[in-house]
Formats: C-alpha cells, sequence, structure tokens
C-alpha cells in the first residue's frame, strides 16, 4: 500500500489518516539519518520489517510517498 508522508522535524509522533501519514522526526536531514528514523517508525507502527518499507518519491524532502508491503493493520 503507498502513503503520502509529510515529515516535520524536532517533533515525535505518527499520525495515520486513510492514505496519509504525519509523522514527527528528531534526526537531523542530514546523510540520510532521518529517512533511517522514518523507515524505523513506519515499520514499528506497522508491526512490519524495515526491508518491507521503500521511499518511492521525495528522499530529499518533507513530502515522500512510501510503500509498504504486506500491511496486515
Amino acid at each position: 500500500m503507498r502513503y503520502e508522508v509529510e515529515v516535520k522535524f524536532h517533533k515525535d509522533f505518527i499520525e495515520v489518516y486513510g492514505n496519509r501519514i504525519s509523522i514527527g522526526l528528531t534526526s537531523k536531514p542530514e546523510r540520510g539519518q532521518a529517512n533511517r528514523e522514518l523507515l524505523k517508525k513506519l515499520a514499528k507502527y506497522f508491526k512490519v520489517s524495515v526491508s518491507q518499507i521503500r521511499i518511492v518519491s521525495g528522499l530529499t524532502s518533507r513530502s515522500k510517498v512510501v510503500e509498504i508491503t504486506d500491511v496486515t493493520t
């Protein structure tokens, strides 16, 4: 399933509304740190492994599209 993700920095939260996710990250957006934190938080929330989540677009943007496979929630 694909989700549109909006990232906010300096906060720690996850809100899911249908196919939209708003997520707060505490990592700096440098050298992929924030993207790694994003993947870990989404994996924990959806109870899947990090390898089942892929950033489809927006790798360097606050607005991203992620794809999660085998979501059972």
